[in-house]
């Protein structure tokens, strides 16, 4: 087949499951993995015929996207902040919104300044910070082990120095001092999970996406008893916050005793970005 027939394949197996226009976006992405074709040259290139080998791998990622496996998974890789990062169903798959959180950390000079993120994942917020603040000591935390290990794994390829501990976030026992502390928490409550896309709830880590209804904040109010503790003179709490509790997370804070509490919109107008100082 040549890629105008594979296309047309693709919208023909997947129109119960994405609208056209996604489809297409989704084929020209793997067109780009898997034969290196950018948007601009498959324009340029619909009559290409493909390779038997590259025609199965196609078809095998039909067959996972017909199943609504995120097209992240599929191709093991996912594009953040300048940098492909390898992904897979132990880590949630990188948003854009958290590259506007990497935006505003980054605005700060972070030079020889000490950083850790909290629920690391696939590492793509401390391995961004380090890789754009190369002077600053960055560590990331993770209480998943296979996290970590994909976590290290990017930060190679990256040839990021980043000083990865397994570590429970709800039970820290860190020593040090910092001037940031981040973090993009587990924040969706019980009930918000009817409005989630099932190839979220089907394949993306639950231990990193849900909390119990009860106790929305539950991970937040830990790293800010930690930060109260651990921030230098000066020092910065950045989160990525649950769009629907910005107002109670910046409760919390004040409750904690943070006086100089920001709070940004993302690129969709909503509040996900807090910023928090002592």
């Amino acid at each position: 087949m040549n890629l105008s027939q594979l296309l047309a394949h693709f919208k023909t197996e997947l129109k119960d499951v994405y609208e056209e226009e996604e489809v297409k976006s989704i084929f020209s992405v793997c067109v780009e993995h898997l034969l290196g074709l950018s948007r601009s040259c498959l324009m340029m290139n619909w009559d290409k015929e493909t390779s038997l080998e590259a025609e199965q791998q196609f078809l095998k990622i039909l067959k996972g996207l017909g199943e609504q496996k995120p097209i992240q998974y599929l191709l093991g890789e996912a594009f953040f902040y300048g940098s492909f990062f390898k992904v897979n169903e132990a880590v949630l798959i990188p948003r854009p919104e958290t590259e506007e959180l990497v935006d505003w950390i980054l605005a700060s000079d972070l030079e020889n300044k000490n950083v850790i993120d909290f629920g690391t994942g696939s590492g793509c917020i401390a391995i961004s910070l380090k890789k754009h603040s190369k002077a600053a000591s960055v560590t990331a935390v993770d209480i998943s082990e296979q996290a970590l290990l994909l976590a290290t794994e990017n930060a190679l390829r990256l040839e990021t120095d980043v000083n990865f501990i397994h570590a429970d976030i709800l039970n820290l026992k860190i020593d040090g001092k910092y001037d940031i502390i981040v973090s993009n928490p587990p924040y969706i409550t019980g009930t918000e999970m009817a409005e989630m896309h099932q190839n979220v709830l089907a394949h993306e880590p639950h231990l990193a996406l849900f909390v119990p209804d009860e106790k929305p904040l539950l991970f937040y109010e830990a790293i800010a008893d930690f930060a109260m503790k651990h921030l230098n003179e000066h020092g910065e709490l950045f989160f990525e916050i649950n769009e629907y509790l910005s107002k109670e997370t910046i409760q919390m804070l004040k409750h904690k005793g943070f006086t100089d509490i920001s709070l940004r919109n993302d690129m969709q107008g909503k509040p996900r970005m807090i910023l928090a100082r002592i």
